[in-house]
């Protein structure tokens, strides 16, 4: 992780952000206006796939540091705490009411200043209810989080994981139909 200086630039966009987010984003609840929020989201620099979602509910931090493929979901009342860089690929699914947080404290330091690291979530992979995935996380292809999960630590692709702190369970092995 390293130190993050917000500058006045950031605060300001993110002023802005705010004002956009309860007056064009959080207003429009339905899947169907789901075009209209990437739309708001892009208009902020939110690098997304057409065929992603994002719900009215979620809250997100910095739009300018958030990337999602082809159907990738941020689910309701996901909180998206992204100081540095939060990355969905293909096929993520964010459930409701987790928490995705790219920034912390350096609490060794006396003066606690900030610090960040990304998030990538890759293709396949699905952090479920109320779940926290800790500033630095990668979580591999076709992992799973389980619900109230805590993840500090980065998880193997295919790799089952749940508790706090969460810890691997199993592999996850797709059935066929």
């Amino acid at each position: 992780m390293k130190v993050i200086q917000l500058s006045w630039k950031n605060k300001l966009a993110r002023g802005v952000w705010t004002v956009a987010y309860y007056f064009l984003f959080r207003p429009f609840p339905t899947k169907v206006f789901n075009c209209w929020r990437i739309f708001i989201l892009r208009c902020f620099g939110a690098k997304i796939h057409s065929r992603a979602g994002v719900y009215a509910s979620c809250r997100i931090w910095a739009p300018w540091n958030l990337q999602l493929e082809n159907n990738a979901w941020i689910g309701p009342y996901v909180d998206c705490y992204n100081v540095a860089n939060v990355m969905l690929g293909a096929h993520v699914t964010i459930s409701q009411y987790s928490y995705l947080c790219t920034a912390s404290h350096d609490f060794t330091d006396i003066k606690h200043p900030l610090v960040a690291a990304p998030i990538e979530v890759k293709d396949h992979a699905w952090v479920a209810a109320r779940a926290f995935v800790g500033p630095g996380v990668s979580i591999g292809e076709g992992a799973v989080i389980g619900a109230c999960g805590v993840v500090i630590k980065d998880v193997e692709p295919w790799m089952v994981v749940a508790g706090n702190p969460a810890k691997p369970l199993k592999k996850r092995e797709i059935r066929s139909a």
